[in-house]
């Protein structure tokens, strides 16, 4: 904090005591937290008692801004005896294991972080055994500071750990960089900015054209013709923008490199807005028209030339003016359900449903202009054909949803059987219809499998409107009691779901170098082991034993039984469709950024390179000695893989770890020039360590991964960092490993989107996002 911003926090903490102290000058701790918006907290009550100097269970002004001054200007000792009397609960002058576990406790609530409470265990006793120098069951002053003195970002932040967390909420607007205006961003954007300027002068020049084709008419009829010639144009290319299939294939062609194929969405967007603007113009101009004809004899009421077609106006039956108003009525209807709002706001099928009058809107259209029929015959063909062709091909010979299983945070993960035509590239997508949750409508999801995986195609569907929760409760209910099956069965099943379990515990999770072996359908471990189970617990496994007979694996059966179902249900696939990240294969330095559910393409992408990165390695049959042999550009000209996986919650983590381990176990091997594939995963409601609430966690986790060789929150060899990732320090990074041209791919929220977009553009890092 400089100077000036010290002097602004200490006034706005002035104003805050005094607008809630009474006549004494003095509050309470309800009155403290409420004061300087302080949660209930371990530490909001520790950091009053240190306040409250004189013990008498109310701060005063000059006790508040005392200490407040203290932590700002004090030096580093201070600031350290601070926080070492925070972490001593009981002011002994020492801090014992229990009163160490108290704080990491804290620590972690404060992190929305949840772990055993062996964990915890095993945390405290981390920091505690490093700290505890002498070995004299507690930690003094002198060795709390030595052990910061190990964690240099610690003693960086410690200055302002405590003032931010007492940081007011800013009220400041943010500043916008003018990205626009940046020669970096017309770089980037070349083909986006070139595409738009074509568009608007074919506008542009459509509507010169047809106005001075009608100026005898008026200016009124020069404006409404001009507009509606631009309606013919992009009434049409709004279908040719959303032709999926050419779209695809032209993914595959050197048109890609000139046109902006990833931004067809943006572009269809953008269309949609230009028809709302053209077509209230264009009936507003028609309107006042016609104001200015009735002052002539026998002219018709407004209402008879807007609803009746007696005033003979169009090509067919004088249809024009109804025709008109009734597209009006259905073009703003469109354009308000199709807002982000509606779409994105858990009513999908609203716009969904809406969406589909543009058959309708055809119709009205050829019915209202002569000539629009002449614009869209060809574009309107090649529709009709799309149609055709995604209708015959999604229904020969159904799919069948063979495995479900309910994840974290209502993740609804389908296992479809893969019939043999089905072909499709890493990070495609489909539409797909699932007649025993909604017969008639189809929804987009990416493909969360690799096409390397012959048998089974995976979709990881999150609850997020009323489809995909109609999904999720569907496979959550349990079976109807007349439906409920015999014992037989039931046996049956339980020992099918075992066996599979089994063989996801063998196929899935690293053994560090020790042997497994399958003795007459008895899994047994030759040597002690920790490992963990797709998305449950840790477990240990003792040596020699069985895992048939232990009391964690049938725990876990019952867990899974619980969230794994096996079913037959029928569903249709529309697609795949090509999205930016086929682009991938192509990059030199690739970097994946998922936010949440958006590393469902990545998950897919991931597993493809990791399966062209296991074909290139070598192994000598002498000496066993392992290396990797340079693919050919054709086959992949991938040199480095950077994924960045931010997540808001811990449980978050869970949806992809037993996929996150194999690739770990893929590359176990250090390579000469470094990982070929690196993971960062950041954890956003975690709090780093320039948080005073949060400095003995971070510690205590760095040291328990260094020790166990995972991380603690995860199970991954990967630690997981606190907080959101600082792009300008993880793209300096990424630059400074000269690993080839940079391309992210990004997949998540529209607002991380841009900023990550805006550091692209600092960095000469080509950017690509997921849309559909």
């Amino acid at each position: 904090m400089s100077i000036d911003d010290d002097t602004k926090w200490l006034e706005w903490v002035t104003k805050q005591f005094e607008s809630i102290a009474e006549e004494g000058k003095e509050i309470s701790l309800g009155e403290f937290k409420s004061a300087l918006k302080v949660k209930e907290s371990f530490f909001a009550e520790r950091f009053f008692a240190l306040f409250d100097s004189d013990g008498s269970g109310s701060i005063s002004l000059d006790e508040l801004l005392k200490a407040l001054n203290l932590l700002i200007h004090g030096n580093e000792t201070d600031k350290l005896r601070f926080l070492f009397q925070v972490y001593d609960v009981d002011g002994s002058g020492s801090i014992d294991p229990d009163e160490l576990r108290t704080v990491i406790k804290s620590c972690l609530s404060e992190s929305a972080i949840s772990l055993p409470e062996e964990k915890l265990d095993d945390l405290t006793l981390a920091l505690f055994e490093s700290a505890d120098k002498d070995n004299s069951g507690s930690i003094t002053f002198e060795e709390l500071k030595e052990e910061l003195e190990n964690f240099p970002e610690v003693m960086e932040n410690l200055t302002i750990s405590a003032a931010n967390w007492l940081k007011p909420p800013s009220n400041e607007k943010k500043r916008h960089t003018p990205r626009y205006l940046t020669p970096a961003y017309w770089h980037n954007n070349r083909s986006k900015l070139l595409f738009m300027c074509c568009y608007a002068c074919v506008n542009i020049l459509l509507f010169t054209m047809h106005a001075l084709k009608h100026s005898s008419f008026g200016h009124w009829v020069m404006l409404a013709k001009g507009c509606g010639q631009c309606l013919n144009f992009n009434c049409t290319f709004i279908v040719v923008l959303m032709l999926r299939r050419c779209l695809t294939w032209l993914r595959t062609t050197w048109v890609v490199r000139i046109l902006p194929l990833d931004q067809n969405v943006v572009f269809h967007e953008l269309v949609g807005y230009a028809v709302f603007a053209f077509t209230v113009v264009h009936t507003a101009a028609h309107i006042v028209n016609f104001v200015n004809l009735t002052q002539n004899p026998g002219s018709y009421s407004l209402w008879e030339y807007l609803l009746t077609t007696r005033p003979g106006i169009g090509w067919i039956y004088g249809l024009a003016s109804i025709t008109g108003v009734v597209l009006q009525l259905l073009i703003c209807l469109t354009l308000v359900c199709s807002s982000t709002f509606v779409r994105k706001g858990g009513h999908f099928e609203v716009f969904y449903w809406t969406h589909l009058s543009y058959i309708w809107v055809w119709v009205l259209l050829v019915l209202h202009g002569p000539q629009f029929w002449k614009w869209f015959l060809v574009p309107g063909l090649m529709f009709l054909l799309e149609k055709v062709i995604g209708i015959a091909v999604s229904h020969i010979g159904g799919l069948y949803i063979v495995e479900t299983n309910l994840l974290p945070s209502k993740v609804t993960h389908l296992v479809i059987k893969r019939p043999q035509f089905f072909q499709y590239k890493p990070g495609d997508y489909v539409y797909v219809n699932i007649p025993a949750i909604a017969k008639y409508e189809w929804h987009p999801f990416t493909i969360s499998s690799a096409p390397e995986q012959p048998d089974f195609i995976w979709l990881h569907i999150r609850s997020l409107g009323q489809w995909t929760n109609r999904l999720y409760e569907y496979f959550r209910r349990p079976e109807p009691m007349n439906q409920v099956p015999k014992r037989l069965t039931r046996n049956l099943r339980a020992k099918r779901c075992q066996r599979w379990m089994q063989d996801k515990l063998l196929n899935s999770v690293a053994f560090d170098g020790l042997v497994a072996s399958n003795k007459d359908d008895r899994i047994e471990l030759t040597s002690y082991k920790l490992t963990r189970f797709a998305d449950f617990e840790l477990v240990e496994i003792p040596i020699n034993s069985d895992t048939n007979e232990m009391p964690q694996l049938r725990e876990m059966s019952a867990k899974m039984s619980e969230t794994h179902r096996f079913c037959n249900i029928k569903c249709y696939f529309d697609g795949p469709y090509g999205t930016p990240t086929r682009r991938i294969f192509t990059s030199e330095h690739a970097v994946l950024v998922g936010a949440g559910i958006g590393i469902t393409p990545f998950a897919s992408i991931l597993q493809s390179i990791m399966y062209r990165y296991r074909m290139r390695k070598q192994n000598c049959p002498n000496c066993q000695y392992s290396w990797c042999e340079t693919l050919k550009d054709n086959e992949m000209k991938l040199r480095k893989v950077d994924f960045i996986w931010i997540n808001r919650d811990q449980k978050f983590f869970e949806w992809f770890v037993s996929l996150l381990t194999k690739l770990e176990l893929d590359q176990a091997d250090e390579e000469p020039d470094g990982r070929f594939l690196e993971m960062h995963m950041y954890m956003t409601s975690a709090l780093s360590m320039n948080d005073m609430k949060a400095i003995g966690l971070q510690m205590a986790l760095d040291l328990l991964a260094k020790k166990e060789m995972r991380d603690s929150i995860t199970g991954l060899r990967t630690r997981t960092q606190p907080g959101r990732p600082d792009w300008n320090k993880v793209f300096q990074k990424i630059n400074n490993e000269n690993k080839g041209k940079v391309h992210v791919f990004f997949c998540g929220s529209p607002v991380l989107a841009k900023v990550i977009k805006a550091h692209c553009e600092q960095f000469n890092f080509k950017f690509f996002k997921e849309n559909f």
